[in-house]
């Protein structure tokens, strides 16, 4: 019964762990850090379509509704969480699929949001999956390589529990820090120096792809049970991500609803 258990579990994380990116806690880090980055202009913006819930809480809502049993949530919205990029290759040589990806939505929620005419569900929704996007193209592995879907079925060890290497970079290595969303953003944000948020501000999603198919390159481990060295080895690289995600969530933001 036990083992029938185990195996259960173990099967529930396999298949659940590729319905999101950075987790809930990575994507609000990047959400509150984005805030705190926005013009007056923007931010005003924002809280029109908005009210008063936070860019943290906008952030998860894309993940959230991939439980909703709809054709929209189930089929037609599935593949706007990444991109595939083969190694060697660039976005541009490879472009989207015939069914859209991370780039082709956000091409689609920023002119419903430059829409006047639009309704403000369509701007909520586009606004929420627009800012859950952008979080999405800064974990490596959602810029997958076309062979292993992102590191899903890259199967690893970590904390002595069978997962995958996607899990890893959406949820392990924050959550082996033991850091609320608000302590981690309490750490990162202050450390964001003026030079690194003007080397960082770049709102053009082909720079974000292509930096973050070059990391992908380098995560993938030889030896499948992970140990504290791969931690200590890659947890920089989730800092780095996560603050560039938020300052690059608020550049497209501030231009997006630049006056």
């Amino acid at each position: 019964m036990y083992v029938m258990l185990a195996c259960m579990l173990t099967c529930l994380l396999l298949s659940t762990s590729s319905a999101l990116a950075w987790g809930k806690t990575g994507h609000r880090i990047t959400g509150a850090i984005a805030e705190r980055h926005l013009s007056g202009y923007a931010r005003a913006q924002i809280a029109l379509i908005l009210g008063d819930e936070t860019l943290a809480e906008a952030s998860i809502w894309a993940d959230v509704m991939r439980s909703n049993p709809s054709q929209f949530w189930q089929v037609t919205a599935n593949p706007w969480h990444y991109v595939t990029v083969p190694p060697g290759k660039s976005y541009e040589e490879v472009g989207a699929p015939p069914q859209g990806d991370a780039v082709t939505a956000l091409d689609r929620f920023t002119k419903i949001l430059q829409d006047p005419d639009a309704s403000l569900d369509n701007k909520q929704l586009s606004l929420r999956f627009l800012i859950h996007i952008i979080g999405d193209l800064h974990q490596p592995l959602h810029a997958g390589n076309g062979k292993d879907r992102g590191g899903n079925d890259f199967g690893v060890s970590y904390a002595g529990q069978r997962t995958n290497l996607h899990w890893v970079w959406d949820e392990g290595l924050i959550s082996s820090e033991k850091l609320a969303f608000s302590e981690w953003v309490d750490l990162l944000e202050p450390r964001i120096t003026p030079e690194q948020v003007v080397s960082w501000w770049d709102s053009n999603p082909q720079s974000w792809i292509a930096e973050s198919s070059a990391l992908r390159d380098t995560i993938s481990p030889e030896e499948r049970n992970l140990r504290w060295a791969y931690s200590y080895q890659h947890i920089d690289t989730v800092r780095t991500q996560l603050s560039k995600a938020g300052i690059r969530t608020a550049a497209y933001l501030n231009q997006l609803f630049s006056p």
